[in-house]
């Protein structure tokens, strides 16, 4: 059994684990960035997050960035199928940042007397679930894009990116329902005048 084998794999894990890090510190910091510049006392009339419109786009480009990806390496246009990969996972971590910014938006205009039975809290409880199930998905596209900068894709396999793409677009389709959640929450509490708009302090 070759010794390299095992050194090889060891690096491959450091480097994804150090890369990981430097995604969630990456977004982490953006998302405390945009919690900072955008709170909700700056619109008081606002009932939707804007930060949800803005992650939702950032959520259809990374689909399409991987959708993209994966028509590259069929074609064995490695430079433009790793560029994607790329923009993708870019696209990711604005995704997480955003959300990190909306979900602090519903938390602060949370009524203090509905915390546990609004329907604010049923969203807060369902987008911060997405969140969790999207960050596992960047690691995957982390994984996968380091495997094909190692040359590790090519028009014969690349399992790995297709199912990458499926997971990202399935992870979509799961936010544009809870947008749509959202939404009807937003329009029955804008429907309802009275105190629950004050932002609990």
């Amino acid at each position: 059994m070759s010794v390299g084998v095992p050194i090889s794999r060891s690096r491959f894990t450091l480097r994804f684990m150090l890369t990981c890090a430097a995604f969630f510190v990456v977004v982490y910091g953006l998302g405390t960035a945009f919690i900072w510049s955008m709170p909700p006392r700056l619109f008081p009339s606002v009932r939707f997050p804007p930060a949800f419109a803005a992650s939702t786009l950032c959520l259809l480009w990374g689909s399409s960035s991987l959708s993209q990806a994966v028509g590259y390496v069929r074609r064995e246009k490695q430079p433009e199928f790793r560029r994607c990969l790329c923009l993708a996972l870019f696209a990711g971590g604005l995704f997480c940042a955003l959300q990190m910014s909306a979900l602090n938006w519903l938390i602060q205009r949370q009524p203090a007397a509905e915390v546990q039975t609004g329907d604010r809290a049923f969203v807060v409880v369902l987008s911060a679930l997405h969140v969790m199930h999207f960050l596992l998905a960047s690691m995957f596209l982390i994984f996968v894009t380091l495997k094909a900068h190692g040359d590790r894709y090519d028009h014969e396999y690349y399992w790995g990116v297709r199912m990458c793409a499926w997971f990202w677009h399935g992870l979509a389709m799961v936010w544009l329902a809870v947008l749509v959640v959202v939404a009807i929450g937003s329009l029955s509490i804008s429907a309802v005048p009275g105190p629950q708009f004050e932002i609990a302090t």
